[in-house]
């Protein structure tokens, strides 16, 4: 869970963050205001993991904020200006939205974040991506949540993939391709057996020929391009009995 605040000028802008964060499950508002005095002090006291920053504000720009108060935080700027973009990173911020935000880029901008937090709280040799993935479906303007361990096999075509899980035959579908979906999986969970298809590598229950067999329907192909490597990633836990010889 990331605690988050918030300082915008624009009552109206707050709102609409305090309504993202409230979206989104793995955040946690902790200050919403226009008063950038109230937001140094709670800064100083409370523990933040994420800002999200204003920059044209009247008491302090977002950018002497910053100077101010060297938040020990993820920042993320907020702004109507696209000229400040340059500037804000030689701030080390994370992300740049400009308004109006859409949940879609804010959703990606704190799933970014909540990444980093991952895998700085963990050693080099272990570090892993989250538990669950977000994705945008077919439903206009629905994300949802599908948690890694859920996931038995997914199926790619055209433009879009559909994800098949553990809760239901009917798929999640999603508009994006194959290879980016399968950039965001760990490789340690899942493998690509085939250019249409990723599967669980826990729901592997045997490799017959060109198929790989799930724990339950369907089968599953494997093309040649996918079969060498995966059997590589096998070949430590393979048992090959040596032919009889003949009498």
């Amino acid at each position: 869970m990331l605690n988050c605040l918030v300082l915008d000028d624009e009552p109206h802008c707050v709102r609409l963050l305090e309504d993202y964060i409230a979206e989104t499950p793995f955040l946690n508002l902790v200050l919403a205001t226009t008063d950038a005095v109230e937001a140094l002090t709670f800064l100083k006291r409370e523990e933040v993991d994420v800002l999200f920053l204003d920059v044209n504000m009247p008491t302090l720009t977002g950018f002497q904020f910053l100077n101010v108060a060297s938040p020990a935080c993820h920042v993320i700027i907020t702004t109507a200006y696209t000229q400040h973009a340059v500037e804000s990173y030689n701030y080390d911020v994370s992300d740049y939205l400009v308004k109006p935000i859409s949940y879609e880029r804010f959703l990606k901008s704190v799933t970014k974040v909540l990444n980093k937090v991952a895998e700085a709280a963990q050693g080099p040799a272990e570090q892993a991506a989250s538990d669950f993935i977000f994705v945008k479906t077919e439903h206009k303007g629905k994300f949802q949540k599908i948690n890694l361990e859920d996931i038995r096999y997914i199926e790619g075509l055209l433009n879009y993939v559909s994800i098949y899980t553990r809760q239901s035959d009917k798929p999640v579908i999603t508009y994006v391709g194959i290879g980016e979906m399968e950039a965001k999986l760990p490789k340690h969970l899942f493998v690509r057996v085939h250019r249409s298809y990723i599967v669980s590598i826990s729901d592997i229950e045997a490799i017959d020929g060109n198929e790989v067999i799930l724990k339950r329907p369907p089968r599953i192909p494997t093309g040649e391009k996918y079969k060498e490597a995966l059997l590589k990633d096998f070949s430590s836990a393979m048992i090959v009995t040596p032919k009889k010889k003949k009498s």
